[in-house]
């Protein structure tokens, strides 16, 4: 037994265990690295280069297709607002054909009054406390004034 014992520690026992131990790994990494390469065959490949071709020929029709969707419900947007507004128009071609109504209108717009009645004129004393809209024109050159005019002309 103590020969044993004595081989159990002897260095060369040691240094044959140790080998034992590096084959074990060497082995063991080699069929790791084998099982990693067998993973991808070349049909998996060719498969992942159809796929990736398939989604890029697909990636620009798809965003075109987007992009129609958001344009064709603008225009039906812009569509149901147009005959909202002829509508409105419609009505009002309509309430003008009423004399009372141009009557109305010539009243609280032109100041008219019929024949017989007094025209009245109500100054407001509390105008000039109140700040005008108009106050900041004066600031600015003559030509910004004449194109806000010309632009705000044919506003209600």
């Amino acid at each position: 037994m103590a020969a044993k014992d004595r081989d159990r520690f002897s260095t060369a026992t040691r240094i044959r265990l140790l080998g034992e131990q590096t084959a074990a790994r060497v082995y063991r990494s080699q069929t790791r690295r084998q099982a990693r390469r067998s993973r991808l065959t070349g049909r998996a490949a060719f498969l992942a280069l159809v796929v990736c071709s398939l989604v890029v020929a697909l990636a620009y029709p798809m965003r075109s297709y987007v992009s129609q969707q958001g344009e064709i419900a603008e225009q039906e947007r812009k569509a149901a607002e147009a005959a909202r507004r002829v509508e409105e128009l419609k009505d009002e071609k309509a309430r003008l054909q009423d004399p009372a109504y141009v009557r109305r209108l010539a009243r609280e717009h032109l100041h008219y009054v019929m024949p017989g009645e007094t025209g009245f004129t109500v100054n407001d004393p509390d105008a000039e406390r109140r700040p005008r809209a108009d106050q900041g024109a004066a600031d600015r050159p003559w030509y910004d004034n004449l194109w806000d005019g010309v632009d705000h002309a044919d506003r209600p």
